[in-house]
């Protein structure tokens, strides 16, 4: 019994040691066990890795000896949102998806565990920092329209582009999706409004076609409505009139007969009306319109005889008046032409007179002219005999030419004198009459003034002319 004890607590104890120490992988994990130096593995990875890996099988692990930690095969998801610009330099925003794993083979899973072992949570981030890097290189290379094209390039070049660096991560990327392109600046709206008003044309005019054939059949259902209705309504009369001509047939049958009756009585009095007629026409005939045809005859050809007549009289007189007429014009065209020859011959005879005038009076005008030149010229020398006369005697005798002039001048000197008391309505004199005497022995004064300046001009030196002293004179008697 105590053997058997014993050997339980063997088993037991063997059993819980055993299960200290085995471990077993789960089909989405993997085991790293380290602590022991590795001389290879079953898929010949070398012995540098110097750790050894397990997965989807058991391993027994010596605690205290070696460690095992575990690295998970999942799938993981990280989430792409990326600012980029394009070949065009359009700025755009990436939103994609990458789905990746660490790699089923040993290499993928000991380059995963050296990298991400202690860091799992990390992995995420490293992968969106990888990608974003590889996709702003890309869409840097790429137009706008292309990327809107073929997304399927973009995202094949991607992945290519990534390959490399995710196989040393020890990651494999299952699926990379771009979700959405963000444009901020409105360009791939714009590049799509041509094409989307081109389809809303497109629309809009089959819309407008449907809409007309529509309208068309359901113009044509009308027609062929009213078409029917009419065609019913045309059965229906008829067959009303039918009915009704039926009805009056036999509500008149009674007196249709009655009526038949009498149009047979009728007939045969219009018969007898008819002969009866025809012998009053035969009475007419013989006793009226016989005498009345020969009294038509006879005053047709009485008619035709007077209008005839009447044609031959007036025939005559046109004639004569068409001879009256040829005369009248005759002696009218010669009254005329001698009228113009005697114009003629008068105008002629007024042309003559009138030359003969106008050199009657040219000859008077000349001989005018020069005996108003002949005057002209006398007047002259005459005129100049006497200024040399007076010349002389002014040179000769000057007192007695002065006093001759002043003699003859005198009352109009004087009256200049006086000619402005003349304007003067009241004249008050202070003096008295000796007031007066002075204003008059002024005005006298001024006149014996005027002869001693003349004779004071004519007593100047002999270089002035005869006319020169003559003009001197004049003014001073004028003065």
């Amino acid at each position: 019994m105590v053997v058997l004890i014993a050997v339980v607590v063997v088993v037991v104890l063997f059993m819980a040691l055993f299960k200290l120490m085995w471990r077993v992988a789960e089909p989405n994990e993997a085991l790293v066990i380290s602590g022991l130096r590795e001389h290879g593995t079953g898929d010949g990875v070398a012995e540098s890795l110097g750790f050894r890996i397990v997965t989807g099988k058991g391993t027994l692990v010596i605690p205290g000896v070696q460690t095992v930690r575990r690295l998970s095969l999942d799938l993981n998801e990280a989430e792409l949102q990326i600012e980029c610009v394009t070949h065009q330099g359009i700025p755009l925003g990436i939103q994609g998806v990458v789905i990746f794993k660490v790699g089923d083979d040993y290499h993928s899973i000991a380059n995963a565990a050296r990298r991400f072992l202690d860091q799992q949570d990390q992995m995420d981030h490293r992968v969106h920092n990888l990608f974003a890097g590889h996709l702003r290189a890309i869409v840097g290379n790429m137009t706008v329209e292309e990327m809107i094209r073929d997304r399927e390039k973009l995202t094949m070049l991607t992945r290519e582009s990534s390959g490399t660096e995710m196989e040393k991560l020890g990651l494999i990327v299952d699926s990379l999706q771009i979700q959405e392109i963000i444009d901020p600046t409105g360009y791939i709206e714009n590049m799509g409004k041509p094409h989307a008003a081109a389809v809303q044309m497109t629309a809009r005019i089959a819309q407008a076609d449907a809409d007309r054939e529509a309208t068309q059949r359901e113009q044509l259902a009308e027609a062929l409505k009213a078409e029917a209705r009419r065609d019913s309504s045309i059965k229906q009369a008829g067959f009303q009139a039918e009915v009704d001509a039926a009805a009056a047939s036999a509500r008149q049958s009674g007196p249709l007969t009655e009526a038949s009756a009498r149009q047979e009585v009728v007939v045969q009095e219009t018969k007898v009306a008819e002969l009866e007629g025809q012998r009053e026409e035969q009475r007419l005939q013989a006793t009226v319109r016989r005498p009345a045809d020969a009294k038509a005859y006879e005053e047709v050809t009485l008619a035709k005889a007077s209008r005839d007549a009447r044609i031959a009289a007036a025939e005559a007189q046109r004639q004569e008046v068409e001879l009256q007429a040829a005369g009248h014009a005759q002696r009218v065209r010669l009254e005329a032409e001698a009228e113009a020859e005697h114009v003629k011959l008068d105008a002629a005879a007024r042309a003559e007179s009138t030359r003969s005038v106008g050199i009657a009076e040219a000859d008077a005008t000349a001989a005018k002219g020069q005996a108003e030149g002949a005057a002209v010229r006398a007047r002259g020398m005459a005129e100049a005999d006497s200024i040399k006369a007076r010349s002389d005697a002014l040179a000769e005798n000057q007192d007695a030419v002065i006093g001759q002039q002043l003699a003859e001048n005198w009352p109009a000197i004087v009256e200049a004198a006086a000619k402005p008391f003349g304007a003067i309505d009241q004249l008050i004199v202070l003096n008295g009459a000796s007031g007066l005497s002075d204003a008059f022995a002024q005005a006298l004064s001024q006149g014996v003034a005027g002869l001693q300046m003349a004779r004071k001009i004519l007593g100047s030196p002999g270089e002035e002319d005869a006319a020169e002293k003559e003009k001197a004179v004049v003014t001073a008697q004028s003065g």
